[in-house]
């Protein structure tokens, strides 16, 4: 669960503005990605996630949300916190009954691009093609440094 205080025009807003201009933040489409989650149902995912590394301290590279929303779609969400390396992962989704994926990655060339009002689009949600069936398995190659949330149907 997160929330922010404030939205607009502060640390880790979802919006900036100036004036008559508008831009939305990458936290402004994170939080866009996530939506899918809101009010609905909690699905259990198995996850094969390699660690990442940095300064002598390891955590799962790769972490994962799973739910059902009122109308049955499945939304599953993955971050891959290697800000270096694509990792292809590998989730069993037990029970749940699906044929296809289509997805939404949010991603950018260096890890500390921002949106500015010059370039109020440099990072922004783009579709994602990455990520298919395996048998009962959804295989997903996961951009370096991505969010990405896909829809099973």
């Amino acid at each position: 669960m997160a929330n922010l205080a404030q939205t607009v025009n502060v640390l880790q807003s979802l919006i900036l503005t100036d004036k008559d201009k508008m831009l939305l933040t990458p936290t402004y489409h994170i939080f866009d990605l996530y939506k899918v989650h809101q009010d609905a149902k909690y699905l259990p995912v198995k996850l094969n996630s390699p660690d990442y590394e940095f300064d002598g301290k390891k955590i799962p590279a790769v972490s994962i949300s799973a739910s059902q929303d009122a109308s049955g779609k499945i939304h599953v969400s993955l971050v891959n916190l290697d800000p270096h390396n694509n990792i292809t992962v590998t989730a069993n989704l037990g029970d749940i009954t699906w044929k296809t994926v289509t997805g939404q990655v949010l991603t950018s060339a260096n890890l500390t691009d921002i949106n500015t009002f010059k370039q109020p689009n440099k990072v922004h949600i783009t579709n994602f093609t990455n990520a298919k069936r395996d048998g009962d398995k959804l295989v997903v190659d996961l951009p370096a440094k991505s969010a990405v949330t896909l829809e099973l149907n």
